[in-house]
């Protein structure tokens, strides 16, 4: 046994668990993980709501949109004449 003031000269080993490698969303083989998927897929969606919400409080954007309605109103009441007509003919 060694005495209390006696210095022990020691060696400091490496630790033996492997350093943690950066999660780069592939596996080893090349392929994408299923949560670097699910993340990449909860982004776009997240930007397009994000640039659809933006461009709905342009002016541009309400222009298009009340645009949109206004050939959406037309088309239906084309439509119901389209379809009175029809019931005319039989």
């Amino acid at each position: 046994m060694a005495e209390p003031d006696e210095i022990i000269d020691a060696e400091i080993a490496p630790d033996p668990r492997p350093e943690a490698l950066p999660d780069t969303g592939y596996t080893p083989d090349g392929v994408p993980t299923f949560e670097a998927v699910r993340e990449k897929i909860e982004t776009r969606v997240g930007t397009a709501i994000g640039a659809t919400e933006l461009a709905s409080e342009t002016p541009e954007g309400r222009l298009v949109q009340e645009q949109y309605d206004a050939r959406q109103r037309a088309a239906a009441e084309r439509l119901a004449q389209i379809r009175a007509s029809m019931r005319d003919d039989s």
